[in-house]
C-alpha cells in the first residue's frame, strides 16, 4: 500500500516559484552574455521596475488563479478563453466566459487567491473568439508594442516596462510609468491601426524604490 502523501500547497507554491525564478535566472544568465559578447545595445535586457522577487510572486499568482479558475468544470473546457495577467498583484482577466455567470464565478474565484490586490474582471459574457480573432489579437499586441518604441523623446523611457494585453480589439496597459510615460504610451497605443480601445490599468512606480 502507497502511504506517500502529496505535498502541501505550501510546497507546490515553492516548487511553482523555485521553476520560475530559474527560468528567470536562465533569462538574466542569457542577457549576461549578450554583455560580454559586446552586444548590450540591441540584446535583450532586463529593466523591469518590480524586484526580481515581485516577478516571480506575479508569475505565480498567473498560475495560481488559473488553477483555481480551472477547478471549476465551467472553465475546463474549449468554451471559454481567459487570458491571466498580473502586475505587482494587480490580475486582469480579458477574453470571453460564455455569459454572466461564469464572468461572475471568475470573479469570485479569483479574488479569493491568496495575494491578488485588485482585480480587473474584462470578461466578456459571449462565446470564445476563433482562431482567426486569437491571431488579429496577437499580431495586435505586436504592433503595439512595436509602436511604443517610436517614443524616444522621454529620458530613460523603456518599452519593455509596459505590458500589452490584447482581446476583440480591446488593448490593456500594464506596468509602472510616470505620469509623462503613462499619457505617452496611451497616446501611442491609440494610433495603432486596429485598437478599438484602450484601457489602462498602469500604476505610478514606488517612489520610495528610488
Amino acid at each position: 500500500m502507497n502511504t506517500r502523501t502529496k505535498p502541501s500547497g505550501v510546497v507546490m507554491n515553492s516548487l511553482i516559484r523555485l521553476a520560475i525564478a530559474l527560468v528567470l535566472i536562465t533569462q538574466l544568465a542569457g542577457c549576461a552574455a549578450l554583455v560580454i559578447g559586446g552586444v548590450a545595445a540591441t540584446g535583450f535586457a532586463v529593466h523591469d521596475r518590480r524586484s526580481v522577487g515581485t516577478v516571480v510572486d506575479d508569475n505565480v499568482l498567473e498560475v495560481r488563479v488559473r488553477a483555481a479558475l480551472y477547478r471549476h468544470d465551467k472553465f475546463n473546457n474549449d468554451e471559454v478563453r481567459v487570458k491571466i495577467n498580473a502586475y505587482n498583484g494587480w490580475v486582469l482577466l480579458a477574453g470571453e466566459a460564455v455569459d454572466e455567470d461564469r464572468v461572475a464565478l471568475a470573479g469570485r474565484a479569483t479574488s479569493e487567491v491568496p495575494g491578488v490586490t485588485r482585480l480587473f474582471n474584462e470578461l466578456a459574457p459571449m462565446q470564445r473568439s476563433g482562431p482567426g480573432r486569437s491571431t488579429s489579437d496577437r499580431w495586435l499586441s505586436t504592433r503595439v508594442n512595436g509602436s511604443l518604441t517610436g517614443i524616444r523623446d522621454l529620458p530613460g523611457f523603456d518599452p519593455t516596462r509596459v505590458k500589452v494585453v490584447s482581446a476583440r480589439g480591446i488593448i490593456y496597459l500594464m506596468g509602472e510609468l510616470s505620469p509623462e510615460e503613462a499619457e505617452a504610451v496611451i497616446d501611442r497605443a491609440r494610433t495603432v491601426r486596429g485598437v478599438e480601445r484602450v484601457v489602462t490599468l498602469l500604476q505610478l512606480p514606488d517612489e520610495t524604490s528610488g
